[in-house]
């Protein structure tokens, strides 16, 4: 029987032009060649393939690849098939652009916000994956639930009420690509509720506020003092968008009375707490502080990722919504959520066990990183205060004031990449401005952290 066409061969898209097949075809051949579209060592289809897929002659195809082959453009070999041929020059490249600033890459990466990648427990992940594959039905690689995989939502309730305080049912769990996505869907939801400001803390992530406003909702600052934010200043917002646990930057928990406040203002005006939970994780001198959604899920909206504990390229994260707001968030949602092995992936990965010990894990790393950060800043810069430190992976240096800037370029002259406290603080608020400088040590893997200090502690000393 014979075989069809459509499973042999490789694939090759060519627009033949021109007043002639066989010449229209070249000109195609050598242009996909000249431009660096065909690589130098493509193997491209038979001359009876193509001829198939572009319905022409097979004599034509073969006279085009001859052609090509006395010209130099392609090799033809007994047993290799027709390649193109490696001497042909691939076309230049554009320079790449500069880092702003012209500034060389930094030795040592200690922003906040990411984890150690070097520590993505790939071997356990590995095994989880496979698991999941395995026992994934079939239908589990079609549309599915908008809300996310009902494994993944089943597994990610458990751990959330065990391990964060959170009351939350699969059913009103949505899985999404991390808190910046969960916050352009909330945005939606917002809008659909009337809501056109929304509270935030005046210290925060500027992508956050700038997602809010593309939105089309205004933001107006909370100031954040040594018990989190004040909730005493929510106006005439219809949302407010905290970091209750702890607080970021400055890395301070929300006061218990200020958590009992901003659910009664939730309460009596029928606003909307935005919680992100972004390191929740990790706690080191205190007990764990428990989600604010625990005191009240029909008024708070829970917002976390495995950005902090995993690694943010998975791009998974998960809302537990106040059971009104499930259909809202849904109309958004669509079919954005995140790949469904990725997601069956974490569900086995938490059931397993393996999330647990990799936190665990993870924590005593950073905790160590944490312990020494605060050695070395003791016996080499004894005046610098360390503060923010009970959790988290970052740390906060207070300097003098009028300093900021001076020892942001001096720790980008030892080869340091650091945030000052500057760039994230609301452009409305009205607290006189802080100097600090924001140290992640989260980033560099193990054997580069000494290193790392050595340089921070070379940027510091000459302010004060």
């Amino acid at each position: 029987m014979a075989r069809s066409w459509a499973t042999l061969g490789v694939d090759l898209h060519l627009e033949p032009t021109g007043p002639g097949l066989r010449r229209g075809l070249t000109d195609a051949l050598r242009e996909a060649v000249r431009t660096g579209r065909l690589g130098a060592g493509t193997r491209l289809p038979s001359s009876r393939v193509l001829a198939a897929d572009l319905g022409i002659a097979r004599n034509t195809v073969a006279d085009a690849y001859a052609d090509l082959v006395a010209e130099g453009w392609l090799t033809a070999r007994q047993g290799s098939g027709t390649r193109v041929a490696e001497r042909v020059a691939a076309p230049p490249r554009r320079a790449s652009a500069r880092r702003p600033g012209g500034h060389a890459r930094p030795t040592y990466d200690l922003r906040p916000g990411t984890p150690d990648l070097a520590s993505f427990p790939r071997a356990a992940w590995l095994r989880a994956a496979r698991r999941a594959v395995t026992a994934a039905p079939h239908d589990a690689l079609g549309y599915g639930d908008g809300r996310g995989r009902p494994e993944l939502r089943a597994a990610l309730a458990g751990y959330l009420a065990r391990a964060r305080g959170v009351r939350a049912d699969p059913e009103t769990l949505l899985v999404c690509g991390g808190v910046a996505h969960g916050l352009v869907l909330l945005a939606g939801v917002l809008r659909a509720r009337g809501v056109h400001t929304v509270a935030v803390e005046s210290y925060g992530l500027h992508v956050h506020r700038d997602l809010l406003a593309q939105a089309g909702l205004r933001t107006v600052p909370l100031p954040v003092d040594d018990r989190g934010a004040d909730p005493g200043a929510l106006t005439d917002a219809g949302a407010v968008l905290l970091t209750p646990a702890h607080q970021f930057p400055t890395g301070v928990p929300l006061h218990p009375d200020r958590r009992a406040a901003v659910v009664a203002w939730a309460h009596r005006t029928g606003g909307l707490i935005l919680e992100d939970d972004y390191d929740g994780e990790f706690r080191y001198d205190r007990q764990s502080v428990g989600a604010l959604q625990g005191l009240d899920p029909d008024h708070v909206v829970y917002l976390g990722t495995a950005s902090k504990s995993l690694a943010p390229g998975l791009r998974l994260g998960w809302m537990a919504l106040p059971p009104s707001l499930v259909g809202a968030a849904l109309d958004d949602l669509a079919s954005r959520t995140p790949g469904v092995l990725d997601q069956l992936t974490l569900a086995q990965f938490l059931d397993s066990g393996d999330y647990d010990r990799h936190v665990r894990s993870a924590r005593l790393r950073y905790r160590r990183r944490r312990d020494a950060l605060v050695a070395a800043l003791a016996e080499r810069a004894p005046a610098v205060r360390v503060t923010g430190i009970a959790a988290g992976l970052h740390a906060v240096l207070p300097l003098p004031s009028g300093t900021e800037r001076q020892v942001m370029r001096a720790a980008a002259w030892h080869g340091l990449a650091v945030h000052g406290l500057a760039m994230f603080r609301h452009p409305d608020a009205s607290l006189p401005p802080l100097d600090a400088l924001v140290v992640g040590y989260g980033t560099p893997p193990d054997h580069a952290w000494a290193g790392a200090l050595d340089a921070l502690c070379r940027a510091l000393p000459q302010v004060y």
